[in-house]
């Protein structure tokens, strides 16, 4: 059987950390087993669903490199299929028509919580005739749902799970309105779309069991289910804001790469092995379900950001420089060059973009270059001298190599009878503007002459020499 999956969200919100996963994991699977992963965006709910959202949706998806195949699908189009699959369940007699009215709902429901019994409908109206339907009321359309038995799934991840038929009533599948359900929606559309696995959050896991009894009522082949844990947060509740629930797209402006998000998402719930820096090759060819497990993943920070920092180091220089150049503004020709040869001494000691970039700003500016507060503690008198000479020695050191650079700074201080340091920290000041950055010597040969000069000259103007 050729395996179809889908991802679902519902265009009410962004796209959160939670459903990334649910998309990657489904994402794998049918890249795995060569199969078909299609995107289907439920936006039924017209008073929540914006545009907005559906756009943050398909761009998060785009930027973790997640590409869907087929069309996408617009839930709220397929209304009408919906409801023409509901008039065939009225025909064979596997729903019914309800007429209570919302007072009665009410009054079932307070008589239930009286007696201490769940919340559930009634069947009032399961096998009255329609002779007895009240004039001008429109009906809902429900489920008429087996009460002997139980439904069992087969769970791809949970094992089997069984619930008894009398703990799940005869569910709505049409509105008054004539809308339909969630319950519904999903069931037509997963059938029509051919989807032969559904993999979903493990809060899902209610509304399968009464899925699955639609599927059954239609006659329809019931497709394999595999609900995932849930991720928590590092104290290990339920996952909220403080913890980190965010849209994806708040991940890539925090300065995470998409291969890092897909390499922790897959180990957030799945594993192979001891292994922890997979890459998108080997998790296609690795991944499927008997690696999930059922325990809750935690968001852990630190360990996202030390992935981030591999992938960085792992990834290629000049990406990095468009990367960088978007988040420090238009950049001309001379400054791309420099962020491109000092990359390797700036990835190194970056775990995010926004630091690589902030960490990377003193190739980026215009002479004179701002001096942090650290830095302008060091433009005194002595170290424009010392300085000051340094900058005529350098003026004729060949080649402009990282070991000439080093072989002239190095012999200035013994020159001047200083340690090296002495000229190392306000040497670093001027060309950085900081009292941290990557190797003085490799900036040196990154800048070229002419600029390093120039940096010096104008830290020693600022002490005044």
């Amino acid at each position: 059987m050729s395996v179809v999956v889908r991802f679902a969200p519902s265009p009410t919100g962004y796209l959160h950390i939670g459903g990334a996963r649910t998309a990657l994991f489904n994402w794998l699977y049918a890249r795995h087993h060569g199969g078909v992963f299609r995107l289907r965006i439920e936006d039924t709910d017209k008073a929540r669903s914006t545009q907005a959202a559906t756009d943050a949706i398909i761009e998060g998806l785009r930027w973790l490199g997640l590409d869907w195949d087929d069309e996408i699908v617009l839930q709220s189009e397929r209304m009408p299929r919906h409801a023409s699959v509901v008039g065939e369940m009225l025909a064979n007699g596997t729903a019914y028509r309800c007429y209570c009215s919302p007072e009665e709902l009410e009054a079932m429901r307070a008589k239930a919580r009286a007696e201490g019994r769940p919340i559930r409908y009634d069947g009032t109206w399961r096998d009255r005739p329609a002779s007895e339907a009240p004039a001008g009321v429109p009906p809902v359309i429900r489920l008429r749902a087996p009460q002997t038995g139980e439904t069992v799934i087969q769970d791809g991840v949970q094992g089997e799970v069984r619930v008894g038929n009398e703990q799940l009533d005869d569910l709505v599948l049409l509105r008054a309105d004539g809308s339909p359900t969630y319950m519904l929606s999903v069931v037509v559309d997963d059938h029509d779309m051919g989807i032969t696995h559904v993999m979903r959050g493990d809060d899902h896991l209610t509304n399968t069991f009464r899925q699955v009894q639609i599927y059954r009522a239609l006659g329809w082949d019931v497709p394999g289910f595999s609900h995932i844990p849930m991720i928590h947060g590092p104290d290990g509740a339920k996952l909220s804001k403080r913890h980190g629930a965010l849209g994806i797209e708040a991940y890539r402006d925090m300065g995470y790469l998409p291969e890092t998000l897909r390499n922790y998402l897959l180990r957030l719930g799945w594993g192979h092995g001891d292994e922890e820096i997979i890459s998108t090759e080997q998790a296609i060819a690795w991944f499927d379900l008997p690696g999930i497990g059922r325990s809750p993943a935690r968001l852990d920070f630190a360990k996202l950001e030390n992935l981030n920092g591999h992938y960085l180091r792992a990834a290629e220089d000049g990406r990095l420089v468009d990367l960088v150049a978007d988040r420090l503004g238009p950049l001309d020709a001379e400054q791309r060059r420099r962020l491109r040869d000092g990359m390797d001494g700036l990835k190194a000691r970056a775990k995010t973009l926004v630091e690589l970039a902030q960490n990377a700003g003193f190739y980026a500016v215009a002479r004179p270059i701002p001096l942090d507060d650290k830095a302008a503690a060091l433009a005194t008198s002595a170290t424009a001298v010392l300085l000051a000479g340094l900058a005529t020695a350098l003026a004729t050191t060949e080649p402009w190599t990282d070991e000439a650079i080093e072989a002239t700074v190095r012999g200035h201080a013994e020159t001047a009878g200083v340690k090296l340091g002495a000229i190392a920290q306000p040497l670093r000041a001027a060309l950085s503007g900081a009292t941290v950055s990557p190797g003085i010597f490799e900036i040196m040969r990154v800048l070229g002459r002419p600029e390093t000069l120039g940096r010096i000259a104008d830290f020693s103007s600022r002490a005044g020499i």
